[in-house]
């Protein structure tokens, strides 16, 4: 173990952010760089030897957590790294990116701050790649079949991965112009810089991934000739269809989709655009959605310079304690406060859209909303709440209802869906087309990208089995596995 008295003698202390008047004025990270490195080691010698490591349970890709913590807590940088890498491929990713289920699960949680996992993460990744020690891992030799991967978000870059490790010739399908998949084009710059992306996407060239972009499978290539052209397809497209909110004036200039409004942003900060066609700057934004997409349109808008910005939620606002009906080690539904929400704007919560209003020339002016509440388990309206808020910019972050099957995809593969619209799997993440595999949101629904990646890893060992009738490969969960939750 580490630090045998860490958790007595020492305090939580994470990431140092950037002051806000500085940071919203550029589209850098908004942690101060290299403001870890001094308090890490004292940090992972904070993990206790608890006996049962729960933070095992809380992560889907079973991250040996107590092992890396116990190398960062020494210094010995390389071996936590491997430690790291031996359950996840991109950890900084998802030291990034993911809400940290694991330090829920924390078993010092139960009655101190939990031990800062995710910081301890994302500091051995960085260490690693300034020390050299994340380079290429090309197979020792080739199985000559070819695995088609249809998505370049976490879950399609695991999968690929995975069994170009294996051996097989696995090519990349992405219908956008760069690979990524959301982390590219839905997550903004201030949450993860897209050099973390880039330098990813060289190794697996380097060990022998073939990439291919604007390529969308069903429009540009008929899904049932892709299937014949490779041994395996896996299919990692993700739950890309927006939830709409159909009141009237939906159709106003001016109302969008939060995956219409991020990418454009981040096109901007890439180097394709000089000015998003869809921008804040200057208007009354309001957003409408309390999660992790809506945050970020709340840190776009401010960095757009919006005159205002307003994020409206449905449900009632969180506590900023565990309630009694979410214990240890469940993942708690708690009041949280992101950076985008440090650097101003208004949160409402327990509010609905009735309407929107707009102008003379069809542009969006105004947002009517009322007051609801929960009763007997149904959301009714709360009489005499109604206002109005000005509103010039309105993005629509209500989550995702599915896999996109307008493209064709879906119907060319001849694929059955679950009572969830998603794309249906057995136990192997097979699905009811022979050599056709699913993994992340397109089988799951929409999720975090811990389990995005963990699925990828678990698809790869189905499809290595397929293709070779044995796998090696690590498959850290099962499509029935859920979080820990309540």
């Amino acid at each position: 173990m580490a630090d045998p008295k860490g958790f007595l003698t020492t305090g939580r202390e994470v990431a140092q952010t950037r002051p806000v008047g500085e940071r919203v004025k550029d589209w850098n990270e908004v942690y101060v760089p290299g403001s870890l490195l001094p308090i890490i080691s004292k940090q992972a010698g904070r993990c206790m030897d608890c006996g049962i490591p729960f933070c095992h349970n809380g992560c889907p890709l079973g991250n040996l957590i107590p092992e890396w913590n116990d190398y960062a807590y020494r210094e010995d940088w390389s071996a936590a790294s491997e430690r790291l890498h031996a359950t996840n491929n991109f950890p900084e990713f998802t030291g990034r990116l993911c809400p940290a289920p694991c330090e829920s699960a924390c078993v010092l949680g139960i009655n101190q701050p939990a031990v800062t996992i995710k910081n301890v993460e994302v500091s051995i990744i960085d260490k690693a790649w300034d020390s050299g020690d994340v380079t290429p891992q090309p197979p020792e030799r080739l199985s000559g079949k070819t695995v088609a991967v249809i998505g370049s978000g976490p879950a399609g870059l695991a999968a690929a991965q995975q069994l170009t490790r294996a051996g097989h010739t696995v090519a990349v399908f992405e219908r956008a112009d760069r690979i990524g998949g959301l982390l590219r084009y839905g997550i903004p710059e201030f949450k993860m810089e897209k050099s973390h992306i880039n330098r990813r996407i060289e190794q697996m060239r380097a060990e022998g991934t073939k990439f291919r972009t604007e390529v969308e499978i069903g429009k540009d290539i008929d899904a049932a000739k892709l299937r014949r052209r490779y041994d395996a397809v896996v299919i990692a497209a993700g739950a890309t269809v927006s939830r709409d909110l159909p009141v009237p004036g939906r159709e106003l200039n001016g109302v969008h989709f939060a995956m219409e409004y991020l990418p454009l942003a981040n096109k901007v900060q890439e180097g394709d655009l000089t000015v998003s066609p869809i921008t804040a700057e200057g208007k009354h934004v309001v957003v409408i959605g309390g999660g992790d997409t809506g945050a970020d349109c709340v840190g776009t808008a401010h960095r757009q310079g919006a005159a205002s910005v307003t994020q409206l939620e449905i449900m009632p606002r969180p506590g900023e304690e565990r309630n009694a009906n979410q214990p240890w080690p469940t993942f708690p539904m708690l009041y949280k406060v992101t950076s985008a929400h440090e650097e101003g704007g208004e949160r409402v919560y327990s509010v609905s859209t009735t309407h929107f209003e707009g102008d003379e020339d069809g542009n969006v002016q105004a947002l009517h909303l009322i007051e609801v509440e929960f009763k007997d388990g149904k959301l009714e309206q709360k009489a005499g709440t109604e206002r109005v808020i000005p509103a010039q910019l309105v993005t629509l972050a209500m989550g995702f209802t599915g896999t996109d099957q307008a493209n064709g995809l879906v119907q060319q593969f001849g694929l059955e869906l679950d009572e969830r619209g998603n794309v249906a799997r057995d136990d192997d993440y097979a699905t009811n087309v022979g050599g056709v595999y699913v993994a992340g949101d397109a089988g799951r629904g929409q999720s975090l990208i811990v389990w995005a990646i963990a699925e990828g890893r678990s698809a790869a060992r189905g499809v290595d089995r397929f293709l070779t009738g044995t796998s090696a490969l690590h498959a850290p969960i099962r499509p029935t596995d859920r979080s820990l939750t309540v």
